[in-house]
């Protein structure tokens, strides 16, 4: 038998019978539910509706932007030069060149720096781990730059007056029969790796030749002088050159293989350079060994450019592993500036001790060394891109001029001494 329940007056009370019990239970649950559920409390009937959840808003918001981004990206593929690999990341075009990011095409491959040497017509093939010339090789006349080719598993030594290009595979080291092109001072690739672009700069010319086979599909002729260095747009519809004895720029429609654009640098005397364009795509950087500094343009709009001074004799553009700045070698003064992507502002200044001359080169696969030739000096330089100090200087040939590092990180190649995407 159940024993009397104590209430708040202190007095015991029965306990309810069997069915008064029950029906105080349903009532106690019932308040429950309303407590837990406020729609509960009054029914849609009596004109009070229950409260909507905000959630189905929010995600039909996330699936609207999900699927306008979706519409975006979908655009911009359509809009790339038929066959070209689209960007990893639409926002920095160098987001593939992160530190040892190697492709599957060059891992296992040996370290090494090229150094063409144009007054010697050799390439010296340095080892960075000891910074010591472990190979000499006998090339063409005037060799310029090193090229790696577009799907990386060639390298192009450019031997102008030799009017060859001498293939070395990077693997092995074995070098290769010369092959017949002429005047190839420079070589570009197109970004779906379908053809080369020799920078023909004697002959006046753009020559869009096979990227296999070297065979000329196209000769464009140019009315400027000393066309030398590219870079392609993010698209890869058009790319820039510099046209160093002229003080020109040209803009050239790459599926068309048409020059579209031209016009002369606003400084009498200029001398562009190296040509470099930023990871967010919007703006392109060029040297000017007159100017002394690096002329800032609007590619899609080809209007005139606004110079940057940097130093002496501004030559060649190098982009650090992070995207974040731009190296900027300042041949006649022996200067490397460094250049913000994000603020356009120069950010620091290292001068290389005992009389040097950094040229052309490329950063290190893991982004800590800094490579350039020492154009007048026939010598290299290792540069610690952390502090700017000169970590070593390697006798090489004479004239040593668009030095390649290899392998990089990327997955593929647009040319000169290593343009990676």
């Amino acid at each position: 038998m159940a024993s009397p329940t104590p209430t708040t007056s202190g007095r015991a009370t029965r306990p309810a019978p069997p069915r008064r019990r029950t029906a105080a239970r349903a009532a106690a649950a019932l308040l429950l539910c309303c407590a837990a559920v406020p729609a509960c409390a009054s029914s849609p009937d009596h004109g009070s509706r229950p409260r909507k959840s905000a959630e189905p808003h929010h995600s039909a918001r996330a699936q609207s932007a999900a699927e306008k981004a979706k519409r975006a990206e979908k655009a911009a593929r359509a809009r790339l030069l038929p066959g070209m690999p689209p960007p990893l990341d639409p926002r920095d075009l160098y987001a593939a060149d992160r530190p040892n990011k190697l492709s599957r095409a060059v891992k296992g491959f040996p370290s090494r720096v090229y150094v063409p040497n144009t007054l010697s017509d050799t390439v010296s093939v340095i080892d960075p781990k000891t910074y010591k010339v472990v190979r000499t090789i006998r090339v063409g006349h005037q060799p310029q730059h090193v090229v790696p080719s577009w799907d990386l598993k060639t390298l192009w030594v450019n031997n102008d007056l030799g009017n060859t290009l001498t293939p070395i595979n990077p693997k092995t080291g074995r070098v290769g029969h010369p092959v017949d092109v002429h005047d190839p001072y420079n070589l570009y690739f197109t970004p779906n790796g379908k053809y080369a672009v020799v920078m023909a700069s004697k002959d006046r010319a753009l020559v869009f030749r096979d990227a296999h086979t070297m065979r000329v599909v196209k000769s464009v002729p140019v009315t400027c002088f000393g066309v030398n260095h590219a870079d392609f747009s993010p698209d890869g519809r058009y790319f820039i050159v510099s046209c160093e004895f002229s003080g020109e720029l040209l803009k050239v429609d790459t599926a068309r293989m048409k020059v579209v654009g031209q016009q002369r640098l606003p400084l009498a005397g200029a001398m562009p350079q190296d040509v470099k364009i930023s990871p967010n795509g919007k703006t392109w950087y060029i040297a000017d060994m007159v100017a002394n500094g690096v002329w800032v343009l609007n590619g899609d709009t080809f209007r005139r450019p606004r110079l940057l001074p940097t130093g002496k004799g501004a030559h060649g553009l190098y982009v650090s592993r992070d995207s974040r700045t731009l190296y900027i070698s300042n041949r006649g003064e022996g200067t490397v500036s460094l250049l913000s992507f994000k603020s356009g502002k120069l950010t620091d200044r290292w001068r290389l001790p005992g009389g040097t001359s950094p040229d052309m080169g490329g950063v290190s696969s893991d982004g800590k060394v800094l490579w350039l030739s020492g154009r007048y000096n026939g010598e290299v330089y290792a540069i610690d891109t952390r502090t700017g100090r000169l970590r070593a200087r390697i006798p090489v040939g004479g004239g040593p001029h668009g030095l390649a590092v290899y392998p990089q990180p990327g997955r593929y190649s647009l040319g000169h001494t290593g343009i990676f995407r």
